[in-house]
Formats: structure tokens, C-alpha cells, sequence
């Protein structure tokens, strides 16, 4: 992206350093790759920089303690894309005997990511939003706050 949407950013907490995200990428892409060509270390980079690429948000919703109900909803939606393409990879592993452990392993990387926030948010929309306890972490109060928005 080029330019900030100034209406919704957050300088004060956007304090998240990409590059430690971006320099380990790239160079595992370097490393770890089935072909040593720009285009397979390309693709590789982007398959391991898409793995962890939600960090940014997810570090910004445990900083912040809340998130607008959309947010809520979009990472879940990501959680749930990626947790379709485990499936996707089991089926294609049984039916077309194809295997990639580097999709595979980035994959799983990602969804490990998402899985405190995709527990928290099936359990509150269960339970029907029951109140915070002591005992709550901060992004168990994103999926409270952002479904109670959500429902009234």
C-alpha cells in the first residue's frame, strides 16, 4: 500500500516492525525453496510472508484490547480460508498423491496463528457473549466487544 487510510490509523499503536517479518521471509525463501530460480524463490517468499502476514492485526488486537466488529469478522473469515486449505491439501495428498511441505508447513503456521482468536470467537458467539471475567484475555475482550456490535 501507498498511502494510510488516516480516518482509521492508530500511529500511537501501530508499532509492529514488518521487517522482522519480511527479512526471516525472504530469506527462507532463499534457503528453503524446491528450485533455485527467481520465480521459485518469488513464490516461496510470498508462500512463507503470507504465513505470518496477519501478525500485524493480531499484535494491534492484543495491544488495543478491541477491534470494530468488521475486523472481528474479516479474521475470522482468514482463519477459516486458511483452516479450508488444510482440507484442500489432505484431499489432493489421498486423491492426486500431491504434496508440498512448504505450502503445507506455512499453512499450518498460519492457522496456528489464528487459533486462540478462532476458539475465542466460536466459543463467545456459543455462549451467547457472557460477561468478562478477571480471568479474560485481552482477545477474548476483541470478540466480546466486536460480537456484542455485532448483535444489538
Amino acid at each position: 500500500m501507498w498511502a494510510k487510510f488516516k480516518a482509521t490509523y492508530d500511529r500511537n499503536h501501530d508499532t509492529f516492525r514488518v521487517e522482522f517479518l519480511i527479512v526471516p521471509a525472504a530469506l527462507l525463501g532463499l534457503l528453503l525453496n524446491h528450485e533455485f530460480t527467481v520465480m521459485e524463490i518469488l513464490w516461496t517468499f510470498s508462500i512463507y510472508l503470507e504465513s505470518v502476514a496477519i501478525m500485524p492485526q493480531l499484535f494491534m488486537l492484543s495491544k488495543t484490547g478491541e477491534a470494530e466488529t468488521i475486523t472481528a469478522h474479516y479474521l475470522f473469515a482468514l482463519g477459516s480460508y486458511r483452516a479450508l486449505y488444510l482440507l484442500n491439501w489432505i484431499y489432493r495428498y489421498y486423491v492426486e498423491d500431491f504434496f508440498d511441505p512448504i505450502a503445507i508447513v506455512a499453512g499450518i503456521v498460519q492457522t496456528v496463528l489464528y487459533a486462540d482468536f478462532f476458539y475465542l470467537y466460536i466459543t463467545r458467539a456459543k455462549t451467547q457473549l457472557l460477561p468478562l471475567t478477571a480471568k479474560s484475555t485481552l482477545i477474548e475482550a476483541v470478540i466480546v466487544l466486536s460480537l456484542s456490535n455485532s448483535f444489538h
